[in-house]
């Protein structure tokens, strides 16, 4: 048990520490190619704190267990919007730039809604994996192509060498994926140990654990001012989540909708719309409304805890 614990420090410390060299490196990137902290935010970032989540649907997905894919990246997708922007907020506010707030927070929320859609009939196709993964590519191209024309508005990161930035960026992308995996598999030992049933491991360690990067990312971005980089991989996440890890998993494997309620699905929207409203506010996420997003998860993961226990 003590091992387990030890071991459960070390992935959390792991994780923290590889965040900041990520953070660093994405924003030399972004010096260097004239990207803003936005842009490396959604595309870099954001990709890498979802390696977790990619690798998890699709491991389900070549093992024929394509139910779990879903509900991983709608279960990451609730963490991310209120508990990561929520902690997130609650240590620095988040500034939210106008772009943000009309572009790319808005194709957060259409791609929610295009989930939910697809989810209607119980199962996702490769029809419609084919239709996630191309809302990926044309987001993809927006996203690049605005910050080629200049229409990106946010603040630009202070240079760095190349080569240090890349060692940076796999340097933290190797870290967080060994953290998180160190801290998901000891922590469950530890639940496991006290009694711990494996279906709420699942609801609470796993999701916890799969977002570790995105919340270690997120919080050092915005403890070292990175808004930008705060912001971009909480929304570059969500949509990566859902386009991409969803279209390219249910291309090889359609995916039943396996254990998932219509509540599931309406906390999942509702957490990104509230989002979005509330970062029309000073153009900032101020910290009580960090407070109010981390306090709707709380609640959230209890009633799914004491739904998962009466069960």
């Amino acid at each position: 048990m003590l091992l387990h614990v030890l071991l459960v420090i070390v992935g959390i410390a792991l994780v923290l520490w590889s965040a900041g060299l990520l953070t660093d490196g994405a924003a030399g990137i972004a010096s260097r190619t004239g990207m803003s902290q936005l842009v490396i935010g959604l595309t870099v970032v954001a990709m890498g704190t979802s390696m977790p989540e990619f690798f998890v649907s699709l491991v389900s997905a070549l093992r024929h267990s394509p139910g779990m894919a879903v509900g991983n990246v709608v279960g990451s997708n609730t963490f991310n919007v209120l508990l990561i922007t929520g902690l997130t907020a609650m240590v620095a506010p988040i500034t939210v730039t106008p772009r943000s707030i009309k572009r790319d927070i808005p194709f957060a929320v259409a791609a929610s809604a295009m989930l939910v859609v697809l989810c209607f009939d119980g199962v996702i196709s490769r029809l419609d994996a084919l239709l996630l993964t191309l809302s990926f590519a044309f987001f993809m191209y927006v996203t690049i192509k605005g910050a080629r024309d200049g229409d990106d508005d946010s603040t630009p990161a202070k240079p760095m060498k190349v080569m240090k930035a890349v060692l940076l960026i796999v340097g933290g992308l190797a870290g967080l994926i060994i953290g998180s995996n160190i801290f998901v598999s000891h922590a469950a030992s530890v639940a496991r140990a006290l009694g711990v049933s494996d279906a709420v491991i699942g609801l609470t360690i796993v999701a916890c654990g799969t977002s570790l990067p995105e919340l270690a990312t997120s919080l050092v971005a915005a403890r070292k001012g990175n808004s930008g980089i705060a912001i971009g991989n909480v929304v570059g996440s969500n949509i990566f989540n859902i386009l991409m890890i969803l279209g390219f998993t249910g291309l090889i494997c359609p995916m039943p909708i396996q254990g998932l309620t219509s509540a599931d699905f309406t906390v999942m929207m509702l957490s990104i719309i509230l989002l979005w409203l509330f970062s029309y506010t000073r153009l900032k996420i101020e910290r009580w409304e960090g407070a109010v997003m981390a306090a709707l998860y709380v609640a959230y993961t209890v009633w799914l805890i004491a739904g998962a226990t009466a069960a």
